[in-house]
């Protein structure tokens, strides 16, 4: 079921995000200053293991999502993440009239709160790859949300944080919401992911109406010197 988010960032990849891709046969990539993820087949062979280490170059870093992988003995898998994938089951969109849409002249202020808050990478033309709302409190980005993967049918929701000293009024559940608005509005569905230790974000997106469909792994592995 819903074998597009199996592996998303092939899909993504592969059709909506096609113009970003970096491509050495079987295995794909972003351009690192849009997003570090790369995509190889769901049962990449050692043919596909070969593409990807000529993508990335010797040392390079692989970054990838979705089901285990097991890389060939000469890879070194030096960090692993388990996940969770989460898909909309009722989550309530709503338009919120504080939520204003970012753009390039705001991604200094977005990459400094990303590296406060660490939701996840955020580079510099990350903004790129979808829409990002962003609340502001007397001129400071205070919060902020976009889209990521795309995947067919469906939109990722990413980059959800909010500055500590305004935690705790509803601020990226508001900012979500009217995503979820915008995304449905495309005919598409939203999902989003989460490691499996940031309990206390999987429970608010639990309590909004999303409900977890998968448990990815998040694995970067270097390419042989």
């Amino acid at each position: 079921m819903f074998e597009e988010l199996r592996n998303p960032v092939w899909h993504s990849l592969n059709g909506a995000h096609a113009r970003f891709a970096e491509r050495v046969g079987e295995a794909v990539r972003y351009p690192s200053e849009v997003s570090p993820f790369a995509a190889l087949p769901l049962e990449p062979d050692e043919a596909a293991w070969a593409d990807a280490a000529k993508l990335v170059g010797p040392g390079g870093i692989v970054l990838v999502t979705g089901p285990p992988r097991t890389a060939p003995p000469d890879w070194e898998r030096f960090e692993v993440a388990p996940g969770v994938q989460m898909i909309d089951d009722g989550v309530a969109g709503e338009t919120d009239p504080e939520a204003v849409r970012l753009t390039a002249a705001d991604v200094p202020e977005m990459r400094e709160l990303a590296a406060r808050t660490k939701p996840g990478p955020f580079e510099q033309r990350t903004i790129e790859l979808g829409t990002y709302l962003g609340v502001r409190r007397g001129g400071k980005l205070i919060a902020m949300a976009g889209e990521r993967m795309h995947p067919p049918g469906w939109t990722e929701i990413s980059a959800v944080c909010t500055d500590p000293g305004f935690q705790g009024q509803g601020l990226a559940s508001r900012l979500i919401r009217t995503l979820v608005v915008d995304i449905r509005a495309r005919g598409e569905r939203p999902f989003l992911h989460a490691v499996d230790t940031n309990t206390g974000a999987i429970a608010l997106y639990g309590r909004m109406g999303f409900r977890i469909h998968r448990r990815p792994v998040f694995q970067a592995v270097r390419a042989p010197a």
